[in-house]
């Protein structure tokens, strides 16, 4: 009585705001079944090109009663994925996950960090990555992601506000029923994600997740220590952001605490 189908729900990002945590969280859900990787479909042209079929191949099995979710943080950025997911499915909904931009920034950079010293290759600051000649880089990539309201205003070209739904990824990892909660509604679920679901790891110093009798925690990518920054950086990024934030703010009819 199961078959693959095609997402009813897409979390489109955003990288390095919680996508990872946000999905095994769900996959809590009875009524639930999640992509088991980052598919690339709708932002990767090599992918696109082989079409839905190929797509609906790298879902999991589910029961008609069940909701598929599949997450691929790149969406949210990408020029292309808000027209061809729309393509697919207007009527979609869609979950996003955001942090305050900077702290984005910051994590977007330990992640490459890590990744470099993992792979050998040669670091660099964060203070000389995000500063040029005295002025902030904007040209780079971390912080070209976090302006939120540029991107969203791609989204907001083809699917309504009240289809994308956006969880506070800095509320999800203090205090994550609440969220979860949200979600469930937004997606017409039954409430069954529970506090007893949750367990803070002292030593992790965040959330892990307890069903079906056993307990796991994210990955140890996950959580890695940000490196301290200079706090002459911090207040530049913080002016930076701060414009596009309260554009986005309007956009959405909802404001974060953000800096």
């Amino acid at each position: 009585g199961t078959s693959r189908r095609i997402p009813q729900t897409i979390i489109i990002g955003v990288r390095k705001g919680g996508t990872r945590a946000l999905l095994e969280m769900l996959d809590i859900h009875p009524n639930i079944v999640v992509a088991a990787t980052e598919v690339h479909f709708f932002d990767w042209d090599e992918n696109y090109v082989k079409g839905i079929d190929w797509y609906r191949s790298l879902m999991p099995f589910s029961y008609g009663n069940q909701i598929t979710i599949e997450k691929t943080p790149g969406y949210f950025t990408s020029p292309q994925a808000p027209e061809r997911i729309h393509d697919m499915n207007s009527s979609i909904k869609l979950l996003l996950i955001l942090r305050d931009p900077t702290e984005r920034v910051i994590s977007d950079y330990t992640q490459v960090y890590y990744n470099r010293v993992e792979s050998h290759k040669p670091v660099q600051l964060f203070e000389d990555i995000v500063i040029k000649n005295g002025a902030l880089n904007t040209k780079y990539k971390a912080i070209q992601r976090s302006l939120y309201d540029v991107h969203m205003e791609k989204w907001l070209k083809h699917f309504r506000l009240d289809q994308i739904h956006i969880v506070d990824g800095n509320t999800l990892i203090k205090d994550p029923l609440p969220e979860l909660q949200k979600v469930e509604r937004f997606l017409n679920l039954p409430s069954r994600i529970l506090s007893s679901n949750f367990y803070f790891n002292q030593t992790k110093g965040f959330y892990c997740i307890r069903s079906d009798g056993r307990e796991r925690c994210l990955h140890e990518s996950k959580g890695r220590p940000h490196p301290l920054v200079n706090n002459t950086v911090l207040e530049q990024l913080y002016s930076y952001f701060r414009e596009h934030n309260a554009k986005f703010y309007r956009m959405v009819n909802h404001s974060f605490d953000w800096h």
